[in-house]
């Protein structure tokens, strides 16, 4: 428990003793967030101070190479998390310099991303211990898809953080989500014995600690540095533990998410027009359907809560 609790407890303080000194300073430099204005409601969040995940990034990192000394599971976790929220920050930074909701184009974000994970994946083909075969939900049983198994590991990595990045949307609504999912893991981790438990709950703490000043109406936003990062980190974990099929169970309100903007968009130039939902990502749409800041966070958290419990008895 000592494992648990140890690197849970010093990432919250490490969040939490950063807050105070990140906030104001990212205010000064002006690194606020802008926010389009398709929701009228989300005009006073320009100027929140936005590259907040900066903080739970260095929480996590520094408890989890401390750990990875004699964990050395924990070594790829990360760097894959420091890797995305690298290209995160980069992306909020020229949003911040620009003034603008737009920082990296869409084809260079995906040309980072694409890099990062064929990084991840050389990584887990040839130096790791930690083969790709997949742990099949309910059967506990390892199946090896061969050569597939590296195709389903970029679309488990760029889905994920894609997904991730487009649940970050709302005050502490890609936080709440992804806590439950990293409570998920850390169970698994226990149950399986495996060495990555310190990291998983660094995160958690790093998470708590964030949620102290990301709740509505939030003082700080983890903007793309975060959601990056937090995408990383949970697909990471789950090869880790060889459990890429539970992030769709898991992790299904991250999966909505992405696919309400691939449905959305794809539909729009189909009819020329015509949309499917009100907006996407798919929050926004319950946002324009009268729902508050604050029941959509309540209930996506709540669903990705019930899931995680059915999920762990698959483990």
């Amino acid at each position: 428990m000592l494992e648990v609790f140890v690197p849970m407890i010093i990432a919250f303080f490490v969040v939490l003793a950063m807050g105070p000194v990140c906030i104001p300073l990212l205010r000064r430099l002006k690194m606020g967030n802008t926010e389009r204005e398709y929701i009228k409601e989300h005009k006073a969040k320009n100027g929140t101070p936005s590259m907040g995940g900066i903080m739970i990034i260095v929480a996590f990192a520094v408890v989890g190479l401390f750990y990875a000394r004699t964990a050395p599971h924990i070594y790829p976790i990360v760097l894959l998390t420091l890797g995305f929220g690298i290209l995160g920050f980069v992306d909020d930074l020229l949003k911040a310099l620009k003034k603008s909701s737009d920082g990296l184009k869409a084809w260079q974000k995906m040309l980072g991303q694409i890099l990062l994970t064929a990084i991840f994946a050389l990584y887990m083909y040839k130096f790791s211990d930690i083969t790709l075969e997949i742990r099949v939900p309910a059967t506990g049983a390892l199946i090896d898809l061969g050569g597939l198994s590296i195709v389903l590991l970029f679309l488990a990595v760029l889905g994920t953080v894609n997904g991730a990045n487009f649940t970050d949307g709302l005050d502490a609504l890609a936080t709440s989500v992804t806590l439950p999912i990293a409570a998920f893991f850390g169970l698994a981790a226990i149950n399986l014995y495996s060495d990555i438990t310190p990291a998983i709950a660094a995160m958690i703490g790093a998470l708590f600690g964030f949620l102290m000043f990301n709740v509505h109406p939030a003082k700080i936003f983890m903007g793309d540095t975060g959601s990056l990062a937090l995408g990383a980190f949970v697909a990471s974990t789950a090869y880790m533990l060889q459990m890429p099929v539970f992030i769709i169970i898991v992790a299904l309100i991250y999966l909505a998410e992405v696919l309400s903007v691939i449905l959305q968009v794809g539909y729009f130039k189909l009819t020329h027009g015509k949309r499917i939902f009100r907006m996407a990502p798919i929050h926004h749409h319950y946002e324009l359907g009268g729902w508050s800041e604050v029941k959509v966070v309540a209930v996506f958290t709540t669903v990705t809560i019930f899931l995680c419990v059915f999920a762990y008895y698959l483990v």
